[in-house]
Order: C-alpha cells, then sequence, then structure tokens
C-alpha cells in the first residue's frame, strides 16, 4: 500500500471511532440482522374491555411478527396468536374473528454493558412500504408502530424514551443517554394493534425497514478522500 493511501486509512478509522474532537463519542446504529435482537410482549385487554393490563414476557422476534427478508430487511406485521381460545379471539379463533388482546409488540437491542453511558445513541433506517398505516380492526382499534431508543433503569422500573412513527421514508433518531454506567439502553420497533388470525394477516398490510448506511462510515470515506485531495495538492 502506498504511504498516502495508508495513512489516509488511518485517518479515516480515527475519525470513526473518536469522532470530533472535543465532543462525547456518538454511536449510530441501523437495522442490522447480526445485531443480537429480542423480543418482549405485553398484553392488554381490548379498550372496549377496559384495556387492563394481561401479563408480559419475552417472546421469539419471529412470533411478534417480525421476519427478515436479507441482513439489512425487516418486515413488521401483525401479531398472530395460533389458539382459536376466546381468550385471544372473541367467540373463538377462526377467518374473521376479531382479536381479543392488544398486542405490544417490542423488537429491540439491549445494551446493558454500560458502555452508551453519557454518550448520544442515534437509530436510523428507511421505512420502504407501510400498508399496516391506517388499518383498523372490526372494532376500530388501529394498529401503530414506531422506532425507538430507550433507557432504563437497572431493574427496569422506570424508563424515559425518544419514539418516532414509521411512515414511508428515512427516520433518524437521537438520545443523550445518562452517565449512570448500570442503566440499560434499548433500541428498535414498537408495534400495538390486536391480535389477527393467520389467515386474516396479509390483508392488514406490513410494514418494511431497510438499512441506511451509518454517518460514521460516510463521514471516515469522506475524510480518507479529503486528506488524499490534499496529498495529491501539495506534489
Amino acid at each position: 500500500m502506498k504511504k498516502s493511501l495508508k495513512n489516509a486509512a488511518i485517518v479515516a478509522i480515527a475519525v470513526s471511532t473518536l469522532g470530533v474532537a472535543g465532543q462525547a463519542e456518538a454511536f449510530t446504529y441501523t437495522v442490522d440482522q447480526s445485531a443480537t435482537w429480542l423480543g418482549f410482549m405485553n398484553v392488554f385487554d381490548l379498550p372496549s374491555n377496559g384495556g387492563a393490563y394481561q401479563f408480559g414476557s419475552a417472546w421469539g422476534t419471529a412470533d411478534l411478527t417480525a421476519t427478515w427478508s436479507s441482513p439489512s430487511s425487516l418486515t413488521l406485521g401483525t401479531n398472530n396468536i395460533n389458539d382459536p381460545n376466546p381468550y385471544w379471539y372473541v367467540g373463538g379463533g377462526a377467518p374473521g374473528a376479531q382479536g381479543n388482546k392488544i398486542m405490544d409488540a417490542n423488537m429491540y437491542v439491549q445494551v446493558a454493558d454500560g458502555s452508551l453511558s453519557n454518550q448520544t445513541v442515534t437509530f436510523t433506517g428507511n421505512v420502504v412500504a407501510n400498508t399496516l398505516f391506517g388499518q383498523t380492526d372490526s372494532l376500530g382499534n388501529a394498529w401503530t408502530s414506531v422506532a425507538f431508543i430507550k433507557e432504563f433503569t437497572s431493574d427496569f422500573s422506570s424508563f424515559t424514551q425518544t419514539t418516532i412513527p414509521l411512515t414511508t421514508g428515512t427516520f433518524s433518531i437521537s438520545k443523550a443517554i445518562s452517565s449512570n454506567a448500570t442503566n440499560i439502553v434499548q433500541y428498535g420497533f414498537q408495534t400495538i394493534g390486536s391480535n389477527v388470525w393467520i389467515t386474516d394477516a396479509a390483508a392488514k398490510g406490513n410494514i418494511q425497514i431497510q438499512a441506511v448506511p451509518e454517518p460514521t462510515t460516510m463521514l471516515a470515506l469522506g475524510a480518507g478522500l479529503a486528506f488524499l485531495r490534499r496529498r495529491k495538492s501539495t506534489r
């Protein structure tokens, strides 16, 4: 490797990892299947039945429903319960049945090692389609979906968050994380709405999200190219 190219690579790496001098390091994340994605479901009664909280537990991401079509392309859909019990569906499960619960599906990456304390976290992606937006069930309950960054206390008793609706186009949200290294940071997606019988799911639509290039990568590339231009001009 020529010396000028080697130096440019060193500059690029330094910019991408250290950021601008005098500022806290920024961490940018996007849609990436290689990250450790987790799932958690909160279940509520329908608003017409009082909306009481029922339970919450860890779920597999595919059960939320959230599926990958490529390492950088994620699809979110309505939740489907393969159980005809009237607890889950009004009058029992069957094609066309009204879901009997509101499902709060969370798909996220969790950072609990304190490495993000006192840093700024950015989460970005590109919503290429959202056919779930505007859909309602037979009782008028709408489905909603947002991207989020959350910071929990160590016992999950409270949290702060930044969210943005998943409308078509590129989204980017940022959150300044506190200096408390015991706090837990999550970034990901939250989809809320009634459960749907599996054969009715396609008609309700879905949300397709793809990755966008990380700004730190583009900044590093730009710094390297600028260095090369300066080297060439001094020859």
